[in-house]
């Protein structure tokens, strides 16, 4: 699983989520398998969204599109100030080891 984690600060809550629902096809496209919004509690002016999908690839590249079709359009993406912190994420708690076979319990 990858994460594309986005932030960044917003002039206003309920015109931003009306901006990203209307967007919510465009995800369902680009493989979202599920996402999260979140609010600092002392900052009603900033975002924080994970969105996760199965494979790397598709977190780029749905991240290209929002930096050259919605973030860079201003009827887009409204109450977007500034520019978006963005990070794409994998989880560093997956084991790679291989399993346990019955002799090696043995040893």
């Amino acid at each position: 699983m990858t994460t594309l984690h986005i932030e960044h600060p917003i002039t206003d809550y309920d015109v931003w989520r009306a901006a990203f629902d209307g967007f919510e096809q465009l995800r369902a496209a680009a493989g979202v398998r599920a996402q999260r919004v979140w609010r600092p509690i002392d900052d009603d002016r900033y975002v924080v969204i994970q969105l996760d999908f199965q494979h790397p690839e598709r977190a780029a590249g749905f991240l290209d599109v929002l930096r050259t079709r919605v973030w860079a359009n201003r009827d887009q993406s409204p109450a977007l100030l500034g520019e978006p912190r963005t990070v794409i994420l994998a989880s560093a708690d997956r084991i790679d080891a291989a399993p346990t076979t019955s002799a090696n319990a043995a040893e």
